[in-house]
């Protein structure tokens, strides 16, 4: 089992390079917003130059890792272009996760992707996996599409929060289990995963992004009461 772990870049150091040699299933995922000027105003002064270190780091080391953008209806196309790329796979970077904007602010809906830049998005994905054998382009939820609908929940994938709480996907963060009390195994079939899989909640409609987020009041209406989850 494979666990990416996303992070901005800024802790990684001599530390996580040894447990990160020792446990090669573990594949540092780094943030960035496409260009230094985009990232540190989103994420800090200085997070894009202490995150390309991080690379230089990995790739100094022979470590497996990639990076995840936040593309918009303003960025898709700069991240999604050769010049950028090639940029990122002389910093080593071997996984391009690029994942749709999700309007989580008001105000901001005409960053994120209608049908026209969804198919567009597929067509350069396309365009890149023929371009570059050795990048693996992951597209989110832009795939999902070929794969029968959105994998959160367990279906494919879900995401442990900082403090281990199993949550249906990053934008989806509700909880009724923790890996580090049950496991992984105990945590998949939750009483809140199963919900959401029976209730077939990884296919309902939405107009771009995370399914769930934008069902956010029914996926919180099926986290168990307190004391009602299985152990």
């Amino acid at each position: 089992m494979i666990f990416p772990i996303f992070t901005n870049g800024t802790l990684i150091g001599p530390s996580y390079i040894e447990f990160l040699s020792k446990n090669l299933n573990m594949v540092p995922i780094i943030s960035i917003e496409g260009t230094a000027v985009g990232t540190d105003q989103r994420r800090g002064q200085g997070v894009f130059h202490r995150a390309m270190q991080s690379m230089e780091l990995l790739r100094q080391e022979g470590l497996f890792f990639g990076t995840s953008i936040t593309v918009t209806t303003e960025n898709y196309r700069q991240v999604t272009s050769t010049e950028f790329i090639d940029q990122l796979r002389t910093y080593g970077c071997k996984i391009v996760f690029y994942v749709e904007y999700v309007p989580i602010d008001a105000g901001t809906e005409h960053l994120a992707f209608n049908d026209e830049h969804v198919a567009e998005m597929e067509q350069i994905m396309q365009s890149r996996r023929e371009a570059y054998a050795d990048i693996i382009f992951l597209s989110f939820p832009g795939d999902e599409k070929a794969l029968g609908g959105c994998l959160a929940s367990g279906r494919g994938f879900f995401h442990i929060g900082p403090d281990g709480s199993a949550e249906p996907c990053p934008f989806s963060p509700f909880s009724d289990s923790n890996v580090a009390e049950i496991g992984v195994r105990k945590a998949l079939q939750s009483p809140l995963f199963r919900k959401i899989r029976a209730a077939k909640a990884l296919g309902w409609e939405h107009t771009g992004g995370c399914t769930l987020f934008e069902h956010k009041d029914e996926i919180e209406a099926m986290v168990p009461p307190v004391g009602e989850i299985d152990n």
